[in-house]
């Protein structure tokens, strides 16, 4: 149940047609963005919502029960608020909304309509479109251990305890050559071996995608030198000369963890549990034991 303040209430009441939307996002970064539909910046607390984006909402859906909740935002990518770069590079990906009612003429009068947080995200040309997921969507995701042969543990985390400061699992190279998009030549990993990097991570230092963070598909070592291909394209074109960091990675396997990082006391994972192929075998005449006859001799 909302509680609408009187005074919000008493304008109501009277038809004052003084509202409007405001949109606080709050990034995966902790950067606090605010927008507004209103025609005039509005200040809510310490955050300026911006006018001006073309930002405005879809109508929202409220379900009983634990049906998620759901609506939309649209607007203009602009370079001063919000652009398409740190859209492409993933800054806004399952960022905290509040969606709240305002009195732009005393905007001390507000009421929250919803929270959420941002889901998927459409671009055509200087626009965009956002999904916003109501709080109920966080109980449709995983939680808790799950039985595999492979660990559930992030590498470097606190459960797996192994340290990607280590220059053993860390490494700094320089991009000299693209061979395509997402694919390049580096040089300053010589002294890894092939696939030291594969399913690891990569964070460029400098150039036009300084900070962004991607992870590896293939890390080769050839006699040609030492490419890198990248599981996705990055935001802005990469340059010859861009310098990045990159971590070990790791594929989650017991024998990884034992032959690669010699961690197998931290291993999350199962190794020995039954697969799939158990839970369907049945016996095959012919085999041990299943011709009625005794094993023994």
């Amino acid at each position: 149940m909302r509680i609408i303040p009187s005074a919000l209430q008493t304008k109501l009441d009277t038809g004052v047609t003084t509202l409007c939307r405001c949109w606080i996002i709050t990034r995966s970064d902790g950067v606090v963005q605010g927008f507004t539909d209103h025609d005039e910046d509005v200040v809510l607390d310490t955050v300026t919502c911006r006018a001006g984006t073309g930002l405005t909402g879809s109508e929202a859906t409220q379900k009983l029960g634990m049906a998620v909740d759901g609506s939309e935002i649209s607007g203009a990518l602009a370079d001063d608020s919000l652009n398409e770069h740190d859209l492409a590079a993933g800054r806004y990906d399952t960022a905290s909304v509040e969606i709240r009612l305002v009195d732009w003429s005393e905007p001390d009068l507000c009421v929250l309509l919803a929270k959420g947080t941002l889901g998927e995200v459409r671009r055509e040309g200087p626009a965009f479109t956002a999904e916003v997921r109501g709080l109920s969507d966080r109980l449709g995701e995983e939680t808790g251990r799950l039985f595999t042969a492979t660990c559930d543990a992030d590498l470097g985390d606190a459960r797996c305890t192994i340290d990607l400061s280590d220059p053993l699992f860390r490494g700094s190279g320089t991009v000299t050559a693209l061979s395509a998009t997402s694919a390049f030549a580096a040089s300053g990993l010589d002294a890894f071996d092939d696939g030291w990097f594969t399913q690891g991570k990569l964070t460029f230092d400098s150039g036009a995608n300084a900070g962004v963070a991607m992870e590896v598909k293939v890390h080769a070592k050839t006699s040609d030198g030492v490419t890198i291909t990248l599981w996705q394209a990055m935001p802005e074109p990469i340059t010859a000369g861009d310098t990045f960091t990159v971590t070990a990675g790791c594929d989650k396997r017991f024998s990884t963890c034992h032959d690669k990082f010699n961690n197998v006391v931290n291993f999350r994972g199962f190794p020995f549990i039954p697969g799939n192929d158990f839970v369907i075998h049945y016996p095959v005449q012919g085999e041990p034991g299943n011709d009625g006859s005794s094993l023994q001799s």
